[in-house]
């Protein structure tokens, strides 16, 4: 038996390393597509597999060299826009994660969470 591994948590537990009351939730999937069914098929495999070669395996945005399975291949016209395009090699780049990140949030605007972090 230990403690609860919250800080001032004075609970007992037998395994594990928090209590019931602090026990950490598990983080969702980051990412849900609408359009899996889509991604699993030979067609997008196919293309994704020509759009890393004809970029040479680069992100186009920042000119980083991404390893096979860490390339991420983003539609520059969303299906959810035009779905016609999915398919088009136009349409579809290779990127680093971490610039198709700042790529995909680029037109979402921020939350207003109320505070003012200017001191």
């Amino acid at each position: 038996m230990r403690y609860c591994g919250e800080q001032g948590c004075k609970t007992l537990i037998s395994s594990g390393r928090y209590c019931p009351n602090h026990k950490r939730k598990k983080k969702e999937k980051a990412v849900y597509s609408k359009n899996k069914s889509f991604y699993n098929t030979q067609a997008w495999k196919d293309l994704k597999a020509y759009c890393y070669e004809r970029d040479k395996g680069c992100c186009q945005r920042c000119g980083k060299f991404v390893f096979g399975k860490r390339a991420h291949h983003h539609h520059k016209v969303p299906i959810s826009v035009n779905p016609s395009l999915k398919l088009s090699k136009r349409n579809v780049i290779t990127l680093c994660p971490r610039c198709h990140m700042i790529v995909e949030n680029e037109g979402k605007t921020k939350k207003n969470t109320g505070f003012d972090w200017k001191l």
